[in-house]
């Protein structure tokens, strides 16, 4: 009997073990996709004889695809199928891909963008909600930390590799490569995620399409492309139409809320956010990623123009983070499922504060190797949260809603890497004094890296508060 169990077991392992390897391989050719078309923007200008304003949309398309429509997908996957959904949305990015690839025009090339986008944003949602369809709840951590590696590894070589491809065979073959990727994650899918049961035959009846709301994930589209645009534009002057467009922002979500509310099946149940784990894990989630992005603005500036580094040495420096997180993903994800997701959330947020504390320090004493070691000290305790943290919120959500909560954390993301962007830049302009870092003294520039983490250091003790706060209240419930 021994030997007949083994015998029916073995089938189990392999599947589940093609199965995380193909969502691993739909996480790195999204991630793949984000990073690897900024490389392209001065050749694109060039090619199309366009200003760097507008080219610059062949990047922001994808991520306002993304980040508009990542919960939508989400639910939508809950409600007619993850499954098909999924390879729905990974024969869409191969396919816009391939348009991208070919696109006569510049119009033509970000519509194919915001095509690839939004089969990417469907790639994001749900790659971790199958993570409890497709791996034993024990080993949900390790999971997570994979797919966290190949999301770093796809960001780590989006640049290098768009480099070497434009160099050697021209920009159309960025998105060849993404084309090639993402059908070869196609069939992975096909041949190895579980087919889900039931919840896919709904597919089949009007039941899915008739509880989908339509006006809500309309409002929460026009809610977050507005706040994406008000955070993007003005090339870092927040002028009269960034004003318009956050105003937007706060009227949109006002309307979402009240939709919600009056709808019988609502795209987000507002009390998800009232939840004990969910809501607190959205906000560090957001936080934690307005760290990470300041990171890869400010650092680059650092690097250059307070060190004097080259742009091959820039780069080599910046490879640091990408490549420790890749290292230690993994890792992170083991350490979870031996430790527990709550102690390990608070665990990765402390890291992180000694890592923004140290960014602030140690590169104005000790250089490079200052900052080097800054990094190494961040970023696994940036891999450590994220592990930690999708476990926690993921673990014991109801099959009927994790896609749609799988995209609410994707979109927290999101949305802390755009205001990254935006407020951690600002906050680096003002404490050098001068928003043309051309112009700045290496001095000026200095104070404004060491001005920055200290405030992200701070965001992170904020985190870490709301870690331990909700951690005490969880306890007190049991």
């Amino acid at each position: 009997m021994a030997d007949i169990a083994q015998t029916r077991a073995a089938p189990l392992r392999h599947s589940t073990a093609g199965a995380l390897a193909s969502l691993s391989l739909a996480m790195l050719v999204s991630s793949l996709g984000t990073s690897i078309a900024n490389v392209a923007l001065p050749t694109l200008s060039v090619a199309f004889a366009a200003s760097f304003a507008a080219v610059q949309w062949v990047v922001l398309a994808y991520l306002l695809a993304i980040t508009m429509l990542i919960v939508s997908v989400g639910r939508l996957g809950d409600l007619v199928g993850r499954r098909p959904l999924l390879i729905a949305g990974l024969a869409l990015f191969s396919a816009a891909s391939f348009a991208a690839a070919f696109a006569p025009s510049l119009a033509l090339l970000i519509a194919a963008r915001a095509a690839q986008g939004l089969g990417a944003a469907v790639m994001m949602a749900l790659t971790i909600a199958f993570v409890g369809e497709t791996v034993p709840k024990e080993r949900t951590g390790s999971a997570m930390g994979l797919l966290g590696t190949m999301s770093a590894i796809g960001t780590a070589l989006g640049p290098s590799l768009g480099g070497v491809l434009i160099a050697a065979l021209g920009w159309r073959s960025i998105f060849l490569v993404n084309a090639g990727l993402g059908a070869v994650a196609l069939l992975a899918a096909w041949r190895f995620l579980p087919a889900g049961g039931a919840t896919a035959m709904r597919a089949f009846h009007g039941e899915a399409r008739g509880r989908f709301d339509t006006l809500g994930m309309l409002l929460l589209a026009a809610t977050l492309a507005a706040y994406a645009l008000s955070m993007t534009m003005g090339r870092g002057h927040f002028g009269g139409l960034n004003v318009a467009l956050l105003s937007g922002t706060i009227v949109g979500a006002v309307l979402f809320v009240v939709a919600e509310a009056r709808v019988a099946s609502p795209l987000v149940k507002l009390a998800l956010l009232r939840d004990p784990v969910l809501a607190p894990s959205l906000a560090m989630n957001a936080l934690v990623s307005t760290v990470i992005m300041a990171t890869l603005v400010v650092g680059p500036f650092f690097l250059s123009r307070a060190l004097g580094l080259g742009d091959a040495t820039t780069g080599a420096v910046l490879s640091i983070g990408p490549v420790v997180s890749a290292l230690c993903g993994v890792i992170a994800g083991r350490i979870v499922d031996r430790l527990g997701a709550a102690a390990m959330v608070v665990a990765g947020l402390i890291l992180m504060v000694a890592g923004c504390v140290a960014l602030a320090a140690l590169p104005g004493l000790f250089g490079v190797a200052g900052y080097a070691a800054a990094i190494i000290l961040l970023t696994p305790g940036y891999q450590l949260f994220q592990a930690a943290n999708n476990t926690a919120v993921m673990a014991d959500v109801d099959r009927s809603e994790r896609g749609v909560v799988s995209g609410m954390l994707s979109l927290s993301r999101n949305l802390g890497l755009v205001t990254g962007t935006a407020v951690m830049g600002a906050l680096f302009a003002f404490a050098m004094g001068t928003g043309n870092v051309a112009a700045a003294a290496p001095a000026a520039v200095a104070h404004g890296m060491e001005f920055t983490f200290v405030i992200a250091a701070g965001l992170m003790l904020v985190a870490t508060v709301i870690a331990v706060a909700g951690d005490w209240r969880r306890r007190r419930s049991v």
